[in-house]
């Protein structure tokens, strides 16, 4: 779109011009024998082709204008879309850190007292770690008992459950993640069938 002042000043800069020419054509034609003088002709005619290139200089600058209104526009959208997804392999490189410390927090023994202080530094490392990607618009896909979506699960394997209608995720076996809306990793599960 162009910008109404652009635009505006254009049209009353034009709109003046035009006003002025006009008056001019009035006064050269309004002679007080109306004889043609060939000098007279000659002038009235440079005035309309100068009227016509200052419409089509017009009209030349506000397609321009126009055009410049969209370059800026595409960029602007260009620039967003780098802010977004430039993290999208950076972050995809840290999903296996985040995996391999939550597989350490999962299969530590909790009750053995002299690994207490690692295992709680190990949790609050791996906390800071999400809070910061979360930050930066990482999304885990963690939930169980929800129906299975392809687009943002891959299915493992399937298992009859009584418990659960056909077709939930049961369990989670790898998270996971969407960066600012697009998935960067599906999460893999195993999933619910019927009974035979």
């Amino acid at each position: 779109m162009i910008d109404n002042n652009i635009k505006n000043n254009i049209n009353e800069h034009i709109s003046q011009d035009k006003k002025i020419e006009k008056e001019e054509l009035l006064e050269s034609n309004s002679t007080a024998d109306n004889i043609i003088d060939p000098k007279n002709d000659q002038i009235v005619k440079l005035k309309i082709k100068l009227a016509q290139l200052k419409e089509h200089e017009r009209d030349t600058i506000l397609r321009l204008t126009a055009e410049i209104e969209n370059i800026r526009r595409r960029n602007a959208q260009e620039i967003e879309k780098i802010h977004k997804f430039g993290l999208e392999r950076f972050m995809f490189e840290l999903l296996p850190v985040i995996d391999n410390l939550e597989r350490t927090l999962n299969i530590s023994d909790h009750s053995n007292a002299s690994l207490s202080a690692i295992i709680e530094g190990i949790e609050l490392t791996l906390k800071s770690f999400l809070d910061t990607v979360y930050k930066l618009g990482l999304e885990s896909i963690h939930e169980i008992h929800v129906p299975f979506n392809p687009e943002i699960h891959q299915a493992i394997s399937m298992v009859e459950s009584e418990d659960q209608k056909p077709n939930q995720v049961l369990t989670i076996i790898q998270k996971g993640y969407i960066l600012n809306g697009r998935l960067i990793r599906p999460a893999m599960v195993t999933v619910s069938r019927a009974k035979c």
